[in-house]
């Protein structure tokens, strides 16, 4: 792990290094192409790949592709068959396994309707309609006159804007619902009228090992052969499978290199419009905080894990440790993007650029001139919290962190509270759960140590951390072996009874609860402060370039414009398309029992599987977490492919956009055809997906 960290953090630099960075400039799509369909690109779109982007085209678009929890997905029938990745709908598979069934590493096909499986707390929303609410919201907020009004002001407007769309958009039998998403940090308002489906049924996904074939080695990696798909069917409030007009057909011909792609989905948050004094404090403080966090939980779980790996099985610690590796790579790119010179050259050309327009018009440089020296200046006044950050920022963590810091964090609370605020506290300290005594004493260590590491061992805090032992192992030791809160049962009955003050956590969490509160307090002002001026510096950019500069994603949804393309790496080509012989291969070279293990039915190719079938492919477009599942579709709305990841050059894109480096990773649907086909017997299937067509029944022989 730590060198692969090392790896990954100097790989960008040697890039930049060829080039002087006070003669790089920022290029026209450095803040992406993460595009909004209440901006839609229409003449970007037409100019540049010879059709008519019309509004007929992005309606269809719009209506066709759908978000659902955490992920994208698209219908892709008439009969409201949706298709989306395998590990976004991973959970649904687990709940609709009956007795005895382990759908996840089986794989589940439907072979009748009645077959297909509801998925509980499972849902879909569809774009309705999206409307720039500006004007409502931005007015009142400037007659405030402190960031608290603002901030108030602000959700009043925007429950107001919220509630007159809702009445606008509602039909009788219709879920709707409105949320109002802030652009360019707050700098625009738009209200996104949703229709909510709630019976979502499992049509089929593959075993888990096709889905994740490569695990978390090949996590963020190209080439790729992993079979990323599920499908579920979206059904109406009389019961039976829900009608539709606007659905992606399926482009069983698939795309060659060079072809224009789409990408529509849901993108999470990204910073390509941050100053570059944000930027400057997240490399000096925040983001190497937070690798430090991800590297070192990741390796108490997996040296735990590798001692005692029957007992990580039944905490599904496999999947713990891959969400803390995602997280960890993806911080790592991060940091990465921050230490490249020539990402930071091109950012601060970009902030050169902007400065000079509003320099350039009286008006916006009596309104905005100083903003930069501002953010500035808040930025400065964070990095004084660096230390409290360090130690505090991620404690006590529900993510990879103790439960006795929890509890005795929540335990601490009770004293001086309201009579309800006590229950609360007592309620959450009792919830929960134990971890095995010796990975809670690993990651415990790890909190007592953060502290002990941010302020330095002489400092009053890091002493009472340690409580007088010489390590924060031995301290961690201690605590676990004398707390009443060391395991749930006695927590509970403790709490129930009234903890004793001398309980050694309760006295170490009392002592530290003022400095987490006071950091929460001063540094959430700061933030605040931070997130107004971030909003005016937003409102500029948009009086510069409206809306030829898209905003940065907030998980609604966009559409991002890309070619297939391969790219040059160590030495040689990634092809733009991988096949079912490349997955063999892989298999064959690392063997049963490895990531690249395959599910018995698929360890012999089976009959009838053209191994030269394109498996997954790579694009330029624009994607970011919370794409998966996103549909990749053609000029004429064909779906090709469904993205699921990206390269490890393409890690960057929290700051910028480099589509000479990054590529975005897509399950082809000619494999997903192929294998539903040939493997999986889900013929009724393969006919709605490529005539529409609803079957009843698979017509066995």
């Amino acid at each position: 792990m730590r060198s692969f960290s090392l790896l990954l953090l100097t790989w960008p630099v040697a890039l930049a290094a060829q080039q002087p960075s006070d003669t790089i400039r920022a290029g026209r799509f450095d803040n992406g192409k993460m595009w909004t369909f209440e901006y839609p690109p229409d003449r970007y779109f037409s100019q540049t790949y010879g059709f008519s982007a019309d509004s007929a085209w992005f309606t269809r678009a719009r209506l066709a592709a759908l978000r659902i929890p955490g992920c994208s997905a698209s219908f892709v029938s008439p009969h409201g068959l949706v298709v989306t990745n395998h590990h976004c709908s991973r959970e649904g598979i687990v709940a609709v396994s009956k007795t005895g069934e382990t759908l996840l590493d089986s794989g589940f096909v439907a072979h009748s309707l009645a077959d297909e499986r509801r998925m509980p707390d499972f849902f879909a929303d569809q774009l309705l309609g999206v409307q720039d609410i500006t004007e409502e919201i931005l007015p009142s907020v400037d007659r405030a006159t402190s960031d608290t009004a603002r901030a108030r002001v602000r959700r009043e407007a925007s429950t107001a804007a919220a509630a007159r769309l809702k009445t606008t958009y509602a039909s009788p039998g219709d879920s709707i619902w409105v949320q109002v998403v802030s652009l360019y940090n707050g700098g625009r308002y738009s209200g996104y009228v949703f229709r909510r489906f709630t019976d979502i049924r499992l049509v089929a996904a593959p075993e888990l090992q096709m889905g994740f074939f490569g695990g978390d080695p090949d996590n963020f990696t190209y080439p790729r052969y992993a079979l990323d798909f599920s499908l579920i069917r979206i059904y109406g409030a009389d019961g039976k499978p829900y009608e539709t007009q606007n659905w992606f057909t399926w482009g069983k011909d698939g795309v060659q290199p060079g072809d224009a792609v789409f990408v529509i989905g849901n993108p999470g948050s990204t910073s390509r419009l941050k100053a570059m004094s944000q930027l400057e404090y997240e490399r000096a403080v925040s983001v190497p905080a937070q690798v430090w966090f991800l590297d070192s939980r990741l390796a108490a779980l997996r040296a735990f894990y590798g001692a005692h790996q029957a007992t990580g099985d039944s905490l599904d610690m496999r999947n713990w440790m891959f969400g803390v590796s995602n997280s960890l790579k993806s911080s790592q790119g991060r940091l990465g993007a921050l230490l490249d010179p020539g990402i930071l050259a091109r950012r601060r050309d970009a902030e050169r650029q902007i400065a000079e327009s509003l320099t350039a018009h009286r008006e916006l440089k009596d309104r905005y001139g100083r903003l930069f020296e501002r953010m500035a200046d808040v930025q400065r006044r964070k990095a004084t919290f660096a230390a409290p950050y360090r130690a505090f920022a991620f404690f006590p963590s529900g993510f990879a962190g103790s439960a006795l810091a929890r509890r005795a964090i929540n335990a601490a609370q009770i004293a001086g509270a309201t009579a309800d605020s006590a229950a609360v506290f007592s309620r959450r300290a009792g919830s929960i759960g134990d971890l095995p005594r010796e990975l809670e004493q690993r990651l415990l260590a790890l909190e007592l140590g953060d502290i002990v590491r941010a302020y330095g061992a002489s400092h009053p805090l890091a002493k009472v951390a340690l409580g007088g032992q010489s390590t924060p192992e031995a301290a961690a030791a201690v605590l676990l072996q004398s707390s009443a809160l060391a395991d749930s049962a006695r927590a509970a009955q403790a709490l129930s009874a009234g903890l004793s003050t001398d309980d050694p956590a309760l006295k170490l969490a009392s002592a530290l609860l003022p400095a987490l509160q006071a950091f929460d307090r001063d540094f959430g002002a700061v933030g605040t402060e931070e997130r107004e001026l971030a909003s005016d510096l937003g409102r500029a950019r948009f009086a510069v370039y409206g809306k030829n500069v898209p905003p940065d994603g907030t998980f609604s949804p966009r559409i991002a414009d890309g070619v297939v393309q391969g790219y040059a790496y160590n030495g040689t080509l990634a092809p733009p398309f991988t096949t079912f012989y490349g997955m063999y291969d892989r298999f064959r070279a690392n063997g049963p029992g490895s990531e690249w293990d395959l599910p018995y039915r698929w360890r012999t190719p089976p009959v009838g599987l053209d191994l030269g079938t394109p498996l997954d492919f790579v694009s330029t477009a624009d994607t970011y977490g919370g794409n998966s599942g996103s549909p990749v579709v053609t000029k004429d709305l064909r779906i090709v492919g469904l993205n699921f990841d990206r390269n490890i050059d393409a890690l960057v894109r929290d700051y910028i956009y480099l589509p000479e480096r990054g590529r975005n990773v897509m399950v082809d649907v000619r494999s997903i055809q192929a294998a539903l086909a040939s493997v999986y017997g889900a013929r009724r299937i393969v006919t709605e997906l490529t005539t529409g067509q609803l079957g009843e029944r698979d017509d066995r022989d």
